[in-house]
């Protein structure tokens, strides 16, 4: 189904353009995921599972991605398929979409473009297995993820599990706080670190019913408010890793990098080996149960807000 809204074309799956037209919960999705996660054919498999897992909180999965000019709100498996197996296809954020869009050819989203995207196309609901933040050092880099920038401009609630410990936790939350953002803690009293349970830093909410949540989401729109609403659900703690092992390997890293001239983009990464590295492979285990825990937490949550929206019409 293709429609035209504000001259971006966005093409429909069936299910999604479905689902909307009736009603039914929907949780958008990044690509990027699907690009720039693992080798083919298990990139292709780890978005169905976490399509699966929407699904089994009750919502439709509608991974975003572009091609040809076009923002595809949903992917037939064969979408995924060709996503999974294209080498090649760029990082598209926020402010590289127009760009993208005007040359046409084949863009993964991230956060800041699913965002946009979901807005877009009616979608109230995104979930993510971590978000980016403020980036240690930022007083000196200004090195802050198009993430937050993109939480105050898309009226989209976020489902996460927080963001990874190489970022500047508390600043990421002092940021948040001052753009004036909600963040509540799903069934958690702390603000987690992606595959870690818990930042250290304390969350200013916790909520433990679906349907609670559902309603603050819809008050924070109510006042009048054109910004998003983050929503943290903790990884289980069967898959956690101790966030103490974590971070000594993050502030060696840090060392490293500094006496290597390593900034920027390339900094990233580099911390992001070091934490693979100490933790001998089981960051990688822990990073598809995120993503699989977000998505289903996720489809609890907006399942609740469509049942919401039910009752009040």
């Amino acid at each position: 189904m293709r429609n035209n809204h504000v001259n971006v074309p966005l093409v429909f799956s069936e299910e999604v353009s479905d689902a909307i037209a009736s009603g039914r919960p929907v949780v958008a999705l990044e690509s990027n995921v699907i690009t720039h996660g693992l080798p083919y054919p298990d990139n292709a498999e780890t978005a169905r599972k976490v399509e699966a897992a929407v699904r089994a909180g009750g919502s439709v999965p509608a991974t975003i991605g572009i091609e040809d000019g076009r923002i595809l709100v949903g992917m037939t498996d064969e979408d995924i398929e060709r996503f999974a197996s294209t080498p090649g296809i760029p990082k598209v954020s926020s402010r590289d979409m127009p760009v993208v869009l005007a040359r046409g050819g084949m863009g993964a989203t991230t956060v800041a473009s699913s965002l946009v995207a979901a807005e877009l196309a009616g979608i109230p609901f995104f979930a993510s297995a971590g978000i980016g933040g403020v980036h240690r050092g930022a007083e000196r880099s200004m090195d802050i993820s198009s993430d937050l920038i993109q939480f105050t401009r898309s009226k989209v609630a976020v489902v996460c599990a927080g963001a990874k410990n190489i970022l500047d936790l508390g600043l990421t939350m002092e940021f948040l706080e001052t753009h004036c953002v909600p963040l509540v803690s799903y069934k958690s009293d702390d603000f987690p670190a992606f595959y870690c349970l818990s930042s250290g830093f304390r969350s200013p909410h916790r909520l433990d019913d679906e349907s609670v949540i559902a309603r603050a989401v819809e008050a924070h729109w109510a006042l009048g408010n054109d910004s998003g609403f983050l929503i943290t659900s903790p990884v289980d703690e069967k898959d956690a890793i101790d966030s103490r092992e974590v971070e000594q390997a993050i502030e060696d890293a840090v060392l490293a990098a500094e006496r290597e001239g390593v900034r920027g983009n390339a900094l990233t990464k580099y911390l992001m080996r070091a934490v693979d590295k100490v933790t001998e492979g089981r960051s990688a285990k822990a990073n598809m149960a995120v993503l699989i825990s977000t998505a289903e937490a996720a489809g609890r949550i907006a399942a609740a807000h469509a049942e919401l929206l039910r009752e009040k019409n």
